[in-house]
């Protein structure tokens, strides 16, 4: 007796279900919608952080002549972005770096200031040991306006 009562429950419960409309639902269906064609040249297939780091940094010359206004930039950007661990004398004894041991990197210390703009570019946006790569957070531009400051340092 139990067992056919489950045998009735299974199979009106299997005739309840229409399996076959179930797949042409316009929900299970999605990927046969048509995507609109991308125009060509939408996402840049060269170029960009990949030649960086393909790229030794001593081959990388900063293309940005050091004026006024590019040293105001890289001031800028300094300050939105380096100066939190670095600190406003440079030293790596800003509010965040104070936290870091050893402390960041003396911005005008010989080993920094000795380095190359390539060097201090790749160093920026890729990272060095604990300093992170800040390629995809600041725009080419800035990166070498920002080194353009750190030259000018005293």
């Amino acid at each position: 007796m139990v067992l056919l009562t489950t045998l009735f429950i299974l199979g009106t419960s299997l005739l309840a279900c229409d399996y076959g409309r179930m797949k042409d639902q316009e929900a299970v269906q999605t990927y046969k919608v048509e995507l609109p064609e991308m125009p060509e040249n939408t996402v840049p297939a060269t170029g960009g952080i990949q030649v960086i780091k393909e790229s030794s940094p001593n081959d990388l010359h900063n293309p940005l002549l050091q004026t006024q206004e590019v040293l105001d930039r890289g001031k800028d950007g300094y300050g939105s972005y380096c100066i939190m661990c670095h600190g406003l004398k440079f030293d790596g004894n800003g509010t965040v770096g104070q936290s870091f041991y050893p402390l960041p990197t003396d911005l005008k210390s010989l080993s920094v200031q000795s380095q190359s703009d390539g060097r201090l570019f790749h160093t920026i946006t890729l990272g060095l040991r604990r300093h992170p790569g800040l390629g995809f957070i600041i725009c080419e531009t800035d990166r070498w306006a920002i080194v353009h400051y750190l030259r000018s340092l005293p």
